[in-house]
């Protein structure tokens, strides 16, 4: 039976956005030591057309190897494939990165955008840049299994072609494959429940019961943090202070030039932290009795320093006279703040909480120059009407327990804080309340999940991490476990080919 030391394991996530990665497991697992943006660059050649290249046709693979089987397309991040094209042709990471600072003519494309894999090539040379540019490692020598998690539903073709890269072209020691959903679940300890995963562009929602998704159920809707970034960016044309810096009365910018200012200081504003979702039941206070503080409970929370902001806080209150304190609560109140972007000192106030309005009223961005992949039809639903919709569509008897596992999460759950109490508190209308029309089966309450705290390398980074936490979770049992039936050996490879990836059995686990 082939065992690995858990310090050469590899763990990848790859979204539609992101890939995180890192090496090696430890007892307290860890964080990501890898994030890099999951698009590629392609210098364009000299006889290339202004739109793209005139050699280049979306949707074409690098090879003849068979491309995934999706052609529609559900992001409008830019796509394009070129037939020509090496994996050692591509820019990536920091490559890409510097070409772009530099006003290089570059082509990008956002391979797994679209939720499959659109471009194998592009995949391929994403993947090689994390293996053995990042993380070090040596394909002659490559004793590191990989365990992998990517975004629910793909394609049989897909997943075959993946374990056939890997082995083929990376030389891993063994490979596992898991459903991204699937590893945010587990990173929260749960085998049912929904997981709401906010992206860029577009919100998955996946019913999992069990420990098995729900694949009818599953759905996205074209709702993200692009629509939130442009809404808000909207709002703050009303305020004085943000206009006077992105354009001052006396030297007025282009049009373009300041909508640039605005989208980079909303984008600013929501990553520092500096948005929170108004709901109840969003925050919890720190629990005191009678001036004790529960110092274990503090520490095991990491919370040791809001702790001593908040005593030295009383402190200064308590010496303050009437006035001052009438003043410092006028001053709360109307929640302002100042922040410092661009050498300019701009204050923001109540507005930039509405943020997250789009997700729950996608009304509000009619008129705004919100960019789709694809026109729309119909009516795009908010994100508590997906949510109920998509778990309406499983068996009746499992819903009371899908309810009890409400995970949002994705990149701006990192940084934007009690989205998921503002989920459950809309969702409320959408399940039963009333006690005398209960009965065993049908759900009474809907229960949100975060990451445990006793985690500590994610105690502070946020729910978005989840992914990365739950495939390490999972790599850490499926490589030590004695049947190998949750991974793909070397030896099981060379005796069934990519095939071996479509006989693991994670949900055994």
């Amino acid at each position: 039976m082939v065992s690995f030391r858990d310090s050469s394991v590899v763990i990848i996530e790859s979204g539609r956005t992101l890939i995180r990665a890192g090496l090696g497991l430890q007892d307290l697992l860890k964080a990501p030591s890898v994030e890099i943006q999951a698009r590629v660059g392609l210098r364009r050649n000299p006889g290339d057309n202004a739109n793209g290249a005139s050699s280049l046709k979306p949707g074409e693979s690098s090879d003849n190897l068979r491309p995934s089987a999706s052609s529609s397309r559900a992001s409008s991040l830019p796509f394009q494939s070129s037939p020509s094209a090496k994996v050692h042709d591509y820019l990536v990471g920091s490559q890409l990165d510097e070409a772009l600072e530099a006003c290089q003519d570059v082509i990008v494309s956002w391979p797994f955008a679209d939720g499959d894999v659109r471009d194998w090539t592009q995949a391929e040379a994403l993947w090689k840049y994390v293996l053995f540019r990042t993380l070090q490692l040596k394909r002659t020598q490559n004793e590191s299994p990989v365990m992998l998690s990517m975004p629910a539903g793909l394609f049989r073709d897909s997943s075959e072609r993946i374990c056939q890269i890997f082995f083929e072209r990376f030389n891993v020691a063994g490979f596992g494959l898991l459903d991204r959903p699937m590893a945010q679940l587990y990173a929260a300890g749960q085998l049912s429940g929904v997981v709401v995963d906010i992206g860029h562009e577009i919100t998955d929602i996946t019913p999992i019961y069990d420990g098995f998704i729900m694949q009818n159920a599953r759905s996205s809707t074209p709702l993200g943090i692009r629509d939130c970034q442009v809404y808000l960016a909207n709002l703050l044309r009303s305020n004085q202070s943000v206009m006077a810096a992105a354009s001052p009365p006396d030297k007025p910018s282009d049009p373009e030039v300041t909508q640039r200012f605005l989208d980079d200081l909303v984008k600013y504003v929501w990553m520092e932290g500096l948005v929170r979702v108004p709901s109840d039941g969003q925050t919890v206070e720190i629990p005191e009795d009678e001036g004790v503080t529960d110092i274990a409970a503090v520490l095991v929370a990491g919370k040791e320093k809001a702790v001593i902001e908040t005593g030295m806080k009383k402190k200064l209150t308590a010496k303050a006279s009437a006035a001052e304190q009438a003043r410092a609560r006028e001053i709360e109140a109307l929640d302002l703040v100042t922040v410092e972007f661009r050498e300019y000192s701009i204050t923001l106030g109540k507005e930039r909480h509405r943020f997250c309005e789009p997700l729950f009223d996608p009304t509000l961005l009619n008129g705004l120059p919100v960019e789709r992949a694809d026109p729309y039809e119909g009516r795009i639903l908010p994100l508590q009407e997906a949510v109920a919709f998509s778990v309406r569509q499983t068996d009746v008897a499992q819903r009371q327990y899908i309810w009890q596992g409400l995970f949002v999460n994705g990149d701006l759950t990192n940084h934007v804080k009690g989205i998921g109490a503002a989920l459950q508190s809309r969702l409320a209308p959408f399940i039963l309340s009333t006690p005398d029309q209960a009965t065993e089966v049908q759900p009474r309450s809907i229960r949100v999940l975060t990451v445990p705290e006793y985690f500590a390398e994610y105690r502070e980074k946020g729910d978005g991490f989840a992914a990365f936490l739950g495939t390490s979770i999972v790599a850490k049992i499926a490589f030590n476990e004695s049947h190998g039936k949750n991974f793909v050996s070397k030896t099981d490879y060379n005796e069934k080919g990519p095939h071996a990836i479509l006989e693991m059995s994670l949900a055994s686990l």
